[in-house]
């Protein structure tokens, strides 16, 4: 009868990973020995890891918002910059069902593992939630994320396999789109070049291809108060509020100094928060084309 070999011990794992070059041994460390059911999987974790797997394909999940997220392998892994979108939306959205206590439809559009939707369904709490991607084993993923939200996710492109019905009630609706320059994408870490699917990385010649896709039809699906938040480089902010302005809505830049992250919003020019803002009732720090965190 063969024995399986012992588990490594905590400093010989952290040796291994340090070796591999992860910046973060120690706490990588831990979460593979909490994850790991038993020591054979621990050993086959930690090989893949040290391999170069993300470490959130290994584990199977990513903290996201402070809830664990399914992420499969060569599905997108939710960045940590993409929750203060999370916060953009649900503040957004607090404000637009304030005055009637409904419930809110989130269209969360290139889904990836469905953590925006399902973060917002969980900060929100009453929410009708659909998620669409284009990517097969994202769609699976997603669907497992969003299932204790209720919500739907379809497999297309964009706004092709939302139903007609959606249209003209959607509150808040997300993109978290590639918008990774094609030319850059050869200079992303391997964990995301070489793990993460092309489609989640590539925003075509300017990184804007798909935003700009997005906000030109933005304002068909939208609610009369309705948003849309799409996120975006820093650098890039000002030709994707072009394209939101370019979609019929009135844009503003998010921008967060501590997550470096950078949100381009959009509403409708006779939506609540764009009365507000003309009237004064919104402070200046949160007027179109300003920054704020």
């Amino acid at each position: 009868m063969s024995l399986s070999p012992p588990a490594p011990s905590r400093s010989e794992i952290v040796a291994r990973l340090r070796a591999a070059g992860c910046v973060f041994a120690e706490d990588e460390a831990r979460l593979l020995v909490s994850t790991a059911r038993t020591p054979a999987d621990l050993a086959v974790m930690l090989d893949r890891r040290v391999a170069g797997l993300p470490l959130e394909h290994v584990l199977g999940w990513a903290e996201f918002c402070g809830l664990r997220m399914t992420v499969d392998p060569g599905v997108f892994v939710p960045r940590r910059r993409t929750e203060f979108l999370v916060r953009q939306a649900a503040t957004l959205a607090r404000r637009i069902t304030a005055p009637t206590g409904g419930r809110t439809v989130v269209v969360d559009l290139c889904c990836g593992s469905g953590a925006v939707g399902a973060a917002l369904a969980a900060a929100l709490g009453r929410v009708e939630l659909h998620a669409v991607d284009i990517d097969p084993a994202a769609v699976r993923c997603a669907r497992r994320n969003v299932a204790a939200a209720g919500g739907r996710v379809y497999e297309g492109d964009l706004y092709g396999p939302l139903p007609a019905a959606l249209r003209g009630r959607v509150g808040v609706l997300v993109a978290s789109a590639p918008y990774v320059p094609s030319g850059e994408v050869r200079l992303l870490p391997a964990e995301a070049r070489v793990h993460e699917p092309r489609t989640a990385l590539d925003g075509g010649a300017d990184g804007l291809d798909v935003v700009r896709r997005v906000a030109a039809a933005a304002a068909l699906w939208l609610a009369p108060d309705g948003v849309l938040l799409v996120e975006t480089g820093e650098h890039q902010a000002t030709r994707a509020a072009d394209g939101v302005a370019r979609g019929g809505l009135v844009p503003r830049v998010a921008v967060s100094g501590e997550t470096h992250a950078t949100v381009v919003v959009g509403t409708r020019p006779d939506s609540r928060e764009n009365r507000a803002l003309a009237e004064g009732a919104i402070v200046p720090s949160e007027r179109p084309g300003s920054t704020i965190d």
